[in-house]
């Protein structure tokens, strides 16, 4: 009987000394760990996070950047149906159908046809796509 008590003890002292261990941890330290990952922008209020993504990304990239990484694959050679970049022609007429450059840049947005919302940048901001189109489009 007195080994059943010993070992119970142990495992008591061991319960008491994690409980304790536990309980050392202070309420920064158990709300680091619990803190979210991310956050949710919601269109058209203001998103504190959106700044602190463009500067971890080395701030707002070209218009010639975004072009080359993003836009330059449909829009260089008129895939589907794109308005091919320099023909100002398609994009004056297609701006003209639209109701404008700002139509031309919310269907950017949104996306239209095959072309999925925000081409494929989908960490681009509205100005470095307005700047892309209108490099694109010479309007």
């Amino acid at each position: 009987m007195n080994l059943i008590k010993k070992f119970l003890a142990a495992q008591a002292a061991v319960l008491a000394l994690w409980a304790v261990g536990a309980q050392a941890d202070s309420d920064d330290n158990i709300a680091e760990r619990l803190k979210p990952v991310g956050e949710v922008c919601i269109a058209g209020q203001e998103c504190k996070g959106v700044g602190a993504v463009a500067a971890a990304a080395g701030g707002a990239r070209s218009a010639d950047d975004v072009i080359a990484k993003h836009c330059g694959a449909c829009h260089s050679s008129g895939v589907l149906g794109a308005p091919k970049i320099g023909d100002a022609a398609d994009w004056k007429a297609r701006a003209g159908e639209r109701g404008g450059f700002d139509a031309l840049l919310k269907s950017a947005i949104a996306g239209r046809n095959a072309m999925p919302p925000k081409g494929t940048c989908a960490d681009c901001s509205d100005d470095e796509l307005k700047g892309a189109i209108h490099k694109m489009s010479g309007l």
